[in-house]
């Protein structure tokens, strides 16, 4: 990694997502009814936009595998079975993460009823999360440049404990503010004396209940691990800061959309997007960062 760099891009563009994240909470803090109110409007495209956008992000996974075999792999002849495991393991926590969040989603797209289908029809939507997810080691490993195993394996490691870790801690910040969200408030007769700021925190309130797990914002959450993509292409072949950069810039035009579908399909509050980004991607930072300035120790350590 080049020094001054968070993420394989200048730490500026790390600096510029705190801020804007920053920014956006404060504005939300006063405005985030109104945004809301301003903002919703529930479309068949938005729907299908939020149930398949995950799906980048969770790439990671599989991405992070492919890292670790190739890096494996040339490390020692011994430790290709465990590449091998580690790989098919990747691919199948982003099975298991994608079906088991948007599952309910994909099912009935594919004509799937509870109770009324078969069976199989309903394992047509695991097949369609492992068909999707089994292409990206196909791409990933024939870009991956394993002239440095080390940097590969830590890599590897990295996106995937950033992805696992994000997932979780979002999962824990949901009980912890079991705020309402604004869909389930417009089924109420008096949505407005129901809101309740981010900060108006009711630890475990939410349960198992969707319709108080607003904050923060689940998606965005998954999404933001993405800002570790240019970590991912700093290991490609023919690679360039110029490769990093446009690789986050694309990211930053994803999670945007992203951040306005969760608005305007009435799940979320413009605070509880801002949230999710700015936890997801400032831990995305630290085990990064952690795992990939170790590699010169870690070279040392496989001697």
């Amino acid at each position: 990694m080049r020094k001054k760099t968070i993420l394989a891009v200048p730490a500026a563009c790390l600096w510029a997502v705190i801020c804007f994240c920053l920014a956006g909470i404060g504005i939300g803090s006063f405005m985030d009814l109104d945004i809301s109110r301003a903002l919703a409007n529930k479309t068949q495209l938005g729907t299908y936009f939020a149930t398949y956008s995950p799906y980048l992000a969770y790439c990671l996974l599989p991405a992070g595998g492919s890292c670790l075999f190739a890096g494996l792999k040339k490390k020692s002849d011994a430790l290709r079975p465990l590449a091998w495991a580690v790989l098919v393991f990747s691919c199948f926590m982003a099975v298991y993460y994608s079906n088991g969040y948007f599952g309910k989603n994909v099912r009935p797209m594919l004509g799937y009823t509870p109770g009324e289908s078969s069976a199989l029809l309903s394992a047509a939507s695991w097949l369609l999360w492992v068909v999707l997810y089994a292409a990206v080691p196909f791409v990933v490993l024939r870009l991956l440049d394993d002239s440095d195993p080390e940097k590969l394996i830590l890599v590897g490691a990295a996106l995937i404990v950033a992805t696992v870790a994000a997932d979780a801690l979002m999962q824990w910040l949901k009980q912890v503010g079991s705020r309402p969200r604004y869909k389930y408030l417009l089924t109420l007769e008096d949505p407005a004396g129901e809101f309740r700021n981010w900060w108006q925190m009711i630890p475990n309130l939410a349960g198992s209940n969707d319709n108080y797990q607003s904050w923060p914002s689940g998606h965005m959450s998954i999404v933001s691990v993405l800002f570790a993509l240019p970590v991912l292409t700093d290991c490609m072949k023919n690679r360039s800061p110029k490769k990093n950069l446009a690789a986050f810039a694309l990211v930053c035009v994803f999670v945007l959309l992203c951040g306005y579908n969760r608005i305007h399909m009435t799940n979320h509050f413009v605070s509880d997007v801002c949230f999710g980004i700015l936890n997801s991607t400032l831990l995305t930072a630290v085990i990064v960062e952690v795992f990939v300035r170790e590699k010169d120790a870690f070279a040392e350590l496989g001697k």
